[in-house]
């Protein structure tokens, strides 16, 4: 079991530069792989796409390369003459249009880009793609582990919660295999205040009774909710990604409390299964950030 969240990161030498490789993730419903990098590597967001993806199933995981200069060392500075030359044309053209000269300081030129330290864009694509590949296997293999170690937490917490459903669940059955009883001890008194006393075997007492217990059974229900419960941790032990197929139970899970529920006519019953909702909501927040 894997969490939808964690991070990883991994460095690489690039020249006088590092290429540093961030991945981190957050829960989503389906699979979605954002990549930031400079512009100058537009053309490596496929295959660092297709590294990320082998990884993933589930989940939104953000993929940030960067180019950082080692420290105490700095690129060499270039002038970039043909963009200077073109300024000076232009500026040039607006001041005959303008009828007076145009005061250009040296930090509005440099502002405009004119002197530039070497970049990404001095380094060759193939040689940056050969050092960031490997960073960001690296960095995926630690976002993997450390959503691994994070799944099992979850997991841990889950498992516990689901014996607390288990728990709700026999004393739900212990309340409700004596609301036919309950019902029919009150009917009889109601009947005796009334002044309308009537002896146990009457038929019409035994149909009442019959017809209520019918309504009210929930046996069903709680055989069906032991099942999703056994389901829900079998898939947890699972090495795959489960987070669909354990928020799908817990749909189920849901459904059964709420039917059972509607079927109570019983306010201590009523009381249990809001109670085990309230446990089991606990348990779709949970895995809402299982992959």
């Amino acid at each position: 079991m894997n969490s939808m969240t964690g991070f990883g990161a991994a460095t690489a030498p690039l020249g006088g530069s590092t290429i540093r490789v961030e991945i981190s993730g957050v829960n989503r419903k389906q699979a979605e792989i954002a990549i930031a990098l400079p512009r100058a590597w537009a053309a490596l967001e496929t295959p660092v796409r297709d590294i990320v993806a082998t990884g993933i199933s589930r989940g939104r995981v953000n993929v940030s390369l960067t180019l950082q200069q080692v420290p105490g060392s700095a690129g060499a500075l270039t002038l970039n003459r043909d963009k200077l030359a073109a300024l000076t044309a232009t500026l040039a053209e607006a001041e005959t249009s303008l009828g007076r000269s145009i005061d250009t300081s040296l930090d509005s030129l440099l502002r405009l880009g004119i002197i530039a330290e070497e970049t990404e864009t001095e380094i060759p694509l193939e040689t940056v793609q050969a050092a960031a590949e490997p960073a960001v296997r690296e960095a995926l293999a630690a976002f993997i582990a450390l959503r691994g170690q994070e799944g099992e937490n979850m997991k841990r917490d889950l498992l516990a919660r689901i014996a607390t459903l288990r728990q709700f669940r026999e004393k739900l059955m212990a309340r409700a295999s004596g609301v036919a009883a309950r019902h029919r001890e009150i009917l009889l008194k109601r009947l005796a205040e009334a002044g309308l006393p009537l002896p146990l075997d009457d038929e019409r007492i035994i149909k009442e009774i019959a017809l209520f217990a019918d309504k009210c059974d929930v046996s069903e229900e709680m055989t069906r909710l032991e099942s999703h419960l056994n389901q829900f941790q079998s898939i947890c032990d699972k090495p795959e990604p489960v987070g669909r197929t354990l928020d799908f139970l817990c749909q189920e899970i849901f459904r059964e409390l709420n039917t059972t529920g509607a079927k109570a006519n019983d306010a201590e019953l009523a009381q249990l299964v809001v109670s085990a909702k309230t446990e089991l909501e606990k348990i779709r927040e949970q895995v809402q950030n299982i992959e």
